[in-house]
């Protein structure tokens, strides 16, 4: 069947009525935006592959409780959920065990030496994971619309079909997410300069 004129929210219906095979119509729709989501922050096609498919594990084991009631925003509800696993995962990979060094093992003399380059990269890649934190912080209505437009790419036309509200609204709300986001920054003297 041609489920292409189907909207999410049918789509969604139809499943929790018993319609299990519209499943692969829903993942198939939605796979390059949520998959290239994923892979944009893990950086690594394996981790990625695995945080999608928890994705929707998460979703089916969601809709078979009853739980979902996100009418018309099956993409964003579904963003959220890989945006908390991808979350999860760092968490999870961030815990380092410490060694310390003895006399016959110097911790030290194992770290290559690298130039500075590769000093900037560490800072650059720690004030984006502290960016990424930071915007957790940020009211909901900010949150979902900077995700979209930078973690997702979404137009600001797109973003204004997927929230339902106007495009000046959905303007208003990143400008608002980046006015925060500098306001944070500053108090924590965190600067983007590299």
């Amino acid at each position: 069947m041609d489920y292409s004129k189907f909207s999410d929210r049918q789509m969604v219906e139809a499943y929790i009525s018993g319609q299990e095979s519209i499943l692969s119509a829903i993942i198939e729709r939605h796979q390059p935006r949520i998959f290239g989501y994923i892979m944009m922050s893990v950086k690594d096609k394996d981790v990625a592959n695995d945080i999608f498919q928890d994705t929707f594990v998460k979703v089916i084991r969601k809709l078979k409780e009853g739980t979902y009631n996100e009418e018309g925003k099956f993409l964003q509800w579904t963003m959220r959920i890989a945006h908390n696993l991808i979350i999860d995962y760092f968490r999870k990979n961030s815990r380092i065990k410490m060694v310390r060094s003895t006399n016959e093992y110097d911790v030290f003399n194992q770290i290559p030496v690298h130039d500075r380059n590769a000093e900037e990269d560490i800072i650059r890649k720690q004030t984006h994971a502290k960016l990424r934190n930071m915007i957790e912080y940020l009211p909901e209505n900010q949150k979902e619309v900077l995700t979209m437009r930078h973690y997702q790419q979404m137009s600001f036309k797109e973003i204004s079909e997927e929230t339902g509200v106007s495009i000046n609204t959905a303007l208003g709300r990143m400008r608002y997410a980046l006015i925060n986001l500098r306001k944070m920054m500053e108090e924590q003297n965190i600067s983007l300069s590299i």
